[in-house]
């Protein structure tokens, strides 16, 4: 009589763990789709302002013909221009961050020398700074330089900021990476960059993938340094987004048109690297 009760409670209790964890995993996706919902809201509603009628712009109600007058607004006017900028100076600032702080960052790893800690406080400490306190230098060095109002020269100077941001992280990545491999190489005949690009580089395309993103969004949205150092010429898209505020009045359409606009190149990059992306961000993290 026993072992038939035993056996017949085993279902039970199976049965209540079951039901206990779909409980448990019907909560996790509800709190998930709640913060989703949260996080996506001011995108969206700026999605569906964009394609509202100007005068209808402000409107609660989802029962609305859609319009694109607002990007055609901007495709006839000089959007794309700015637009376009903003797409090459954080094109160029990215690689270039890439070309010089990956290198820089596997030095740092590998050699050991006595002031190697001092020098990557010395590149974090340029992120510490507030932008404002760099503006006069760099106003007054591109004047001279005639950099200013051009593409290269606000590729320099998101340059110089990346730059930071690409040693510290690549270091993490590269420290994961045994160092044996690498002496495997050289014992093998491979040269000291060669192994570099050969055997280091490819294990750690999850962090490049994650560091190029961050260095993108970085020089795509800046607006200060744009605002500062260029006129006409270089003016990025940001920056173009301000001249629909005018005081005659606001361009709601415009704006929202322009700023979804302005979401896609870093949707579409981060779409492209989503397979390295997860992994570079969680990597350093615990693991069985």
């Amino acid at each position: 009589m026993t072992i038939q009760q035993s056996e017949l409670g085993r279902p039970l209790v199976k049965t209540a763990v079951r039901r206990k964890t779909w409980r448990l995993k019907g909560k996790r996706t509800l709190l998930a789709l709640l913060l989703m919902t949260i996080i996506l809201a001011p995108f969206l509603w700026m999605v569906v302002m964009s394609l509202r009628p100007a005068l209808d712009a402000f409107e609660l109600t989802l029962l609305f013909t859609p319009t694109l007058d607002a990007y055609r607004a901007l495709i006839a006017g000089n959007f794309l221009e700015p637009f376009g900028n903003s797409l090459m100076v954080s094109l160029l600032s990215t690689v270039f961050s890439l070309l010089l702080g990956v290198p820089a960052a596997w030095v740092l790893t590998r050699w050991r020398f006595r002031a190697r800690r001092y020098v990557a406080l010395w590149i974090l400490v340029t992120r510490m700074a507030p932008p404002i306190a760099f503006t006069i230098p760099f106003f007054l060095a591109w004047r001279w330089l005639g950099l200013q109002d051009t593409i290269i020269g606000l590729a320099i100077v998101y340059l110089t900021f990346n730059l930071a941001i690409v040693i510290w992280l690549m270091q993490t990545f590269f420290s994961a990476v045994p160092v044996a491999l690498e002496e495997a190489a050289w014992m093998d005949g491979c040269p000291l960059w060669r192994s570099f690009w050969l055997v280091s580089l490819p294990l750690v395309k999850p962090g490049l993938a994650a560091t190029a993103i961050l260095c993108f969004i970085f020089s795509w949205n800046d607006f200060f340094y744009a605002l500062i150092l260029t006129r006409t010429n270089a003016v990025t898209a940001p920056v173009a987004i301000v001249n629909f505020l005018q005081y005659e009045g606001w361009e709601w359409s415009k704006i929202a048109a322009s700023g979804t606009l302005v979401m896609l190149p870093v949707v579409a990059f981060t779409l492209l690297v989503r397979r390295y992306l997860v992994h570079g961000l969680t990597a350093g993290g615990v693991k069985d």
